[in-house]
């Protein structure tokens, strides 16, 4: 069974032609160059757990194609072989080919699952470099991998990376720390409604949106106010 040729066998036109334009491939906008094959991420999945014991050479290779559905599913792969063995081979490999995580997607259906769920009980030094850092998808690595800290009601580190992110200008970065946020305060609303206080002036407006979204309407129309309850 060849991993290449299963892929294929779910490629879709239609939908690879809507991805296209979904992920911003466009020249100058966030995806340029990226290509599609049309898979949907059901589908994805499914071939990554029946590929689950394939090579770290192996799923370099995919990791390298030009072809998102390929870098995806070889992602999904590392989170499947993390899942089984919590290695930290696996960390460290997913670390040294970051700059193929290059889209939100891939991105967010990882950073957690792998890199933030190793390190629940060690040190964050690695996820504090990586929000300094001026890559787009590294950042965001840094923010989407305390998801998992989020989970475990363990908010600190989280708070302070949301913090130092709070100035980039770019509006995935400003969507991304929202969502985080949100999902904080659906573990603890007071803890968010104190961040956001303290940090109000330095909110972005998509970032606030996205943090108050599961609140009472009169109140997140106070919020958008600056007149926070």
């Amino acid at each position: 069974m060849d991993l290449a040729s299963e892929i294929r066998k779910k490629a879709n036109k239609e939908k690879a032609a809507i991805y296209q334009r979904f992920f911003k491939t466009g020249k100058g906008e966030y995806g340029e160059g990226d290509k599609f094959l049309g898979l949907s991420v059901p589908d994805s999945r499914e071939i990554a757990k029946r590929f689950v014991d394939l090579g770290l050479n192996e799923i370099k290779k995919y990791l390298e194609s030009e072809w998102h559905e390929d870098r995806l599913i070889a992602l999904l792969i590392l989170v499947e072989k993390y899942k089984a063995k919590k290695d930290s081979g696996i960390v460290d490999f997913y670390l040294e080919n970051l700059k193929y995580v290059n889209n939100w997607d891939l991105v967010d259906l990882t950073a957690d699952k792998i890199l933030g769920d190793y390190l629940i009980d060690k040190d964050r030094k690695k996820i504090y470099s990586l929000v300094k850092s001026q890559d787009l998808w590294e950042k965001r690595v840094a923010i989407v991998s305390c998801y998992r800290f989020i989970r475990n009601n363990d908010f600190s580190d989280a708070l302070n990376i949301y913090k130092s992110a709070l100035s980039d200008k770019r509006d995935l970065i400003h969507k991304a720390v929202g969502w985080m946020l949100r999902e904080v305060g659906k573990r603890n609303e007071k803890i968010l409604k104190d961040f956001l206080r303290d940090n109000y002036s330095e909110l972005p407006r998509t970032t606030l949106r996205y943090a108050i979204e599961r609140f009472p309407e009169d109140e997140r129309k106070a919020w958008l106010k600056g007149l926070s309850p």
